[in-house]
């Protein structure tokens, strides 16, 4: 079983990343980077800022924060436990793909999907009262996910496993939030 799913998993990434067109190589080797997503940072800080009071902007920014060490954590340790070579470091596979970046280290899961899905869906649970439009915000993991497979450096069980890792660590840390600072802060507001 496991072996038909990482032959799958194999197979779909090599269709997907020969789908990448010359022309479109400058725009995902940008997208695949953190860099270029500073505005959307800014923005989601001055959300935050601009909705709630400073106490507790503050109190979700940090929040955000420890979720996203957490995530990286849990990520470097998955990736040196599972030791899962990265397409472009894989004999068999780097011949018949596209390769725009050449990271070393291990491929599973992705540190890119699992922490722009946790910081997107703890933004989105933060603010989604706020902000019907929060939602949007989703652009930037799916983007952000879909350029590892096109610079030749995920397969797509790494991006799905890292996405879901990702979601379900911004829900726990969104419980935590609501069980250990939200109820400090109601005390606080009322004094």
């Amino acid at each position: 079983m496991l072996d038909k799913i990482l032959q799958w998993d194999r197979d779909t990434f090599i269709y997907l990343n020969s789908l990448g067109i010359e022309q479109y190589d400058a725009f995902w080797s940008t997208v695949t980077k953190f860099p270029p997503w500073i505005p959307l940072f800014a923005l989601i800080i001055f959300l935050f800022f601009f909705k709630f009071l400073k106490r507790e902007a503050i109190t979700m920014i940090l929040t955000i924060l420890i979720m996203a060490a957490f995530v990286a954590t849990i990520t470097d340790l998955t990736k040196h436990v599972v030791a899962r070579l990265r397409p472009n470091n894989d004999e068999e596979l780097n011949t018949l793909i596209r390769i725009l970046r050449s990271p070393s280290g291990f491929s599973f899961f992705s540190g890119h999907a699992s922490s722009s899905f946790s910081i997107i869906t703890l933004t989105v649970l933060f603010l989604r009262q706020k902000f019907k439009w929060v939602y949007l915000f989703y652009i930037w993991p799916l983007l952000f996910a879909m350029s590892r497979v096109y610079v030749g450096v995920h397969f797509p069980i790494d991006l799905m496993v890292g996405a879901l890792v990702g979601i379900l660590s911004a829900w726990l840390f969104y419980r935590l939030y609501g069980l250990l600072i939200l109820p400090y802060l109601g005390s606080v507001r009322h004094e």
